[in-house]
């Protein structure tokens, strides 16, 4: 039995207690920089100002974009790695740093796995096979016998090594030859599709739609398994005769190796929050956007797995950089 004469010291030594048990990090007060590794327009960046803009707000502090485009994502992701782990660095970006680059650069100065703590997935997107709006190809059986015709004559274009590798897959498939020529961002290469510099070219959905939409190019099919929401018109890869063109990319978001795991928790409930709001969803539907999050455990698995899976696509593809 406790005798009343010491319950003072018993309460005093829990009170002095609590504060060694309630020393869980704080989100940060200050600027959030998210640090987006291409030019303004890309995909990834749509998205990545989608949710900085709803997260400051949640927030109540300034989230702003910066976009370090250029290098295939090598300067950007560097920056990140070497950003101090407090929280206030965010890396949203695609499968090309994370999974692409490691299987085509021998040394790169980050390592995708152990220079970051996963958050979580934005989101997943196929590729569309496209050509220009007036051309009189309107399948990819007719582009591909254009191309098996014409060998040597072709070029496509691409603006991030992921647009590479898919289109790289669909050469592979279709047994054609076309030259690639490459770009800053995939936006850049339409008009040069348009011009006829290009004979066709693979970006994500969110560009595609947006170039289809505008009239500016006109989709063949999608390398998903089933048919995309954004453009349902377009039959997939399997549907047009390539059921070994299925590729999706994925973009998410990132902090540097070493953040606190509460700080990590909090940005990951919090992106959660943005993604469930009304409005979010229907801006990101209008970009073809569908909200696809995970776990930091299970991003942090994701990670791993597709930066085997598109290293193996790219070793069977022979990519190497000139």
């Amino acid at each position: 039995m406790i005798r009343r004469r010491h319950l003072p010291l018993l309460l005093g030594a829990a009170a002095a207690a609590r504060p060694a048990l309630a020393q869980a990090p704080k989100f940060p007060s200050g600027r959030v920089t998210v640090v987006v590794p291409f030019p303004a327009g890309a995909a990834t960046d749509i998205s990545a100002r989608i949710y900085a803009e709803r997260l400051s707000a949640l927030w109540n502090q300034p989230v702003v974009v910066d976009n370090k485009g250029g290098g295939n994502g090598i300067p950007a992701a560097e920056a990140v790695a070497r950003a101090r782990p407090d929280g206030l660095t965010i890396f949203a970006t695609s499968a090309m740093t994370q999974a692409v680059n490691p299987a085509i650069y021998d040394k790169l100065p980050y390592d995708p796995i152990a220079s970051f703590e996963a958050v979580t997935r934005m989101g997943t997107s196929p590729f569309v096979l496209l050509v220009d709006r007036n051309s009189p190809i309107n399948s990819a059986a007719e582009l591909t016998a254009k191309l098996k015709a014409e060998p040597g004559k072709h070029n496509y274009g691409a603006g991030a090594l992921p647009a590479r590798v898919a289109s790289e897959l669909y050469k592979l498939a279709a047994g054609v030859d076309a030259t690639y020529v490459g770009y800053k961002s995939n936006p850049q290469a339409i008009p040069d599709v348009q011009s006829g510099l290009l004979t066709f070219m693979m970006i994500d959905t969110v560009n595609a739609k947006v170039a289809i939409d505008r009239g500016a190019l006109k989709g063949l099919f999608v390398t998903d398994a089933e048919r995309y929401a954004a453009v349902p018109d377009l039959p997939t890869a399997a549907e047009a005769g390539y059921p070994d063109v299925l590729l999706t990319t994925w973009t998410g978001f990132y902090v540097p190796k070493g953040t606190p795991r509460e700080i990590v928790e909090t940005i990951n409930a919090d992106i959660r929050k943005v993604a469930a709001l009304p409005e979010v969803l229907e801006r990101l539907a209008s970009i073809g956007g569908v909200p696809k999050l995970m776990s930091q455990a299970e991003f942090a698995a994701f990670t791993a797995s597709e930066k085997e899976r598109w290293g193996k696509i790219i070793n069977r593809a022979n990519i190497r950089l000139e």
